[in-house]
C-alpha cells in the first residue's frame, strides 16, 4: 500500500489537522480489523482508507477510521482525502471529487490559482438539531463558570452526519482555560447522541478570523482535535439556524487548535434554502510526506 500524511485546514507546512491516507491495491485486501489496527498505529484523529481507485457510481470509496472507531463522515479526513485522490491518482485539474462514504455520497469542490490547488470545499449534508442542554450542566463538564457561556444562544445538539454538542462561549479567555473533566464528561455522554464537544467564541487570536473553535471528543479517541471540519459544519447550521451574526447567511473564518499548537483555518460558508440550511466547508490541504506501508 502507498500511504500519504496530510496537514489539513492548514495556514502552511506542519499546521492543521494531520490526516494519514492508504491507497494501492492492497487496501482492498485489509479487513475491518486490519484498518482499525492501522488507525490505532498511525494514532492521528482520524486515518482513511481508499478502497478502490476505480470509481463507483462516479465516486471513490473511502472509509474513515479514528484510533478507537469507523466513522460514517468526518470533515478533514474528506478534504483530505479528495487532495491525495486529485494529486496522485487523478493527477489532473477536476472541479469536483465525491466520496462514497459511509453517510452517503460527499461532493468535495476544488479550487484553483493558476494550475495548483488553492481551497478545496465540501458540501454537507443537511444540518439536523437535537438536544438541548441547560449551562448548569455543561460548564462542569469544561470546569468552566455558569456565567462564561453566552445563554443568548442555545446549547444543542447537531449533526451534518456526526452530531456535536454546540456551547457558545462568551470569551477567549474562557476558550483558553477550558479542561475536560473526564468523570463529568463520560457522565454527559452516556445519555446524548453526541459523544464531542465543540464550543466557540467570537474573540479570536488573528483578527482576520470571526470565530475561534475549540473541539472535544475523548470517546472517540481524540482528546482535542486541532481542525474539525464536520464539527465545523455543524457550527456553520447553527450560526444560520440562531441568526447568530444577525443574518441568515455566512461566510467565514474560523481558527481552530491554536491551544494545542497546530493552529488551523477553516472557511465556513451556509445560507438558508428550499431544502433547509446548506451547509459548505472549505481549506487548505499539504501533502507533508508519503511512502509505502509493509
Amino acid at each position: 500500500m502507498n500511504f500519504y500524511i496530510v496537514d489539513v485546514f492548514a495556514v502552511g507546512k506542519y499546521t492543521g489537522n494531520q490526516l494519514a491516507v492508504f491507497a494501492g491495491d492492497g487496501v482492498g485486501e485489509l479487513s475491518d480489523t486490519d484498518m482499525q489496527r492501522i488507525a490505532k498505529e498511525m494514532n492521528y484523529s482520524e486515518t482513511t482508507f481508499i478502497t478502490s481507485t476505480q470509481m463507483r457510481d462516479g465516486g471513490y470509496d473511502v472509509r474513515i477510521f479514528t484510533p478507537e472507531q469507523e466513522l460514517p463522515f468526518a470533515g478533514h479526513p474528506t478534504l483530505g482525502t479528495a487532495y491525495v485522490l486529485q494529486q496522485e491518482i487523478i493527477q489532473q485539474p477536476v472541479e469536483t471529487i465525491i466520496l462514497n462514504l459511509k453517510i452517503g455520497q460527499i461532493p468535495v469542490t476544488v479550487n484553483y490559482a493558476v494550475e495548483a490547488v488553492e481551497w478545496l470545499w465540501m458540501c454537507q449534508k443537511t444540518p439536523t438539531f437535537g438536544q438541548g442542554f441547560s449551562p448548569n450542566k455543561i460548564a462542569p463538564v469544561l470546569n468552566l463558570d455558569v456565567e462564561e457561556i453566552d445563554t443568548k444562544f442555545p446549547i444543542e445538539e447537531v449533526s451534518t452526519g456526526v452530531p456535536f454538542i454546540i456551547v457558545p462561549l462568551k470569551t477567549l479567555a474562557a476558550v483558553k482555560r477550558i479542561k475536560v473533566n473526564q468523570d463529568k464528561y463520560f457522565d454527559l455522554i452516556s445519555n446524548t447522541q453526541a459523544k464531542a464537544i465543540l464550543v466557540f467564541c467570537p474573540e479570536t487570536y488573528s483578527s482576520e478570523n470571526h470565530l475561534n473553535v475549540r473541539m472535544f471528543a475523548d470517546a472517540m479517541g481524540v482528546p482535542e482535535d486541532p481542525a474539525t471540519g464536520s464539527a465545523n459544519g455543524c457550527l456553520a447550521g447553527y450560526l444560520v439556524e440562531y441568526a447568530y451574526f444577525g443574518e441568515d447567511a455566512i461566510d467565514l473564518r474560523v481558527e481552530q487548535g491554536y491551544e494545542i499548537g497546530r493552529p488551523s483555518l477553516l472557511l465556513l460558508k451556509a445560507q438558508k434554502g428550499e431544502a433547509g440550511i446548506e451547509v459548505n466547508v472549505g481549506g487548505k490541504s499539504i501533502i507533508i510526506a508519503k511512502g509505502d506501508f509493509f
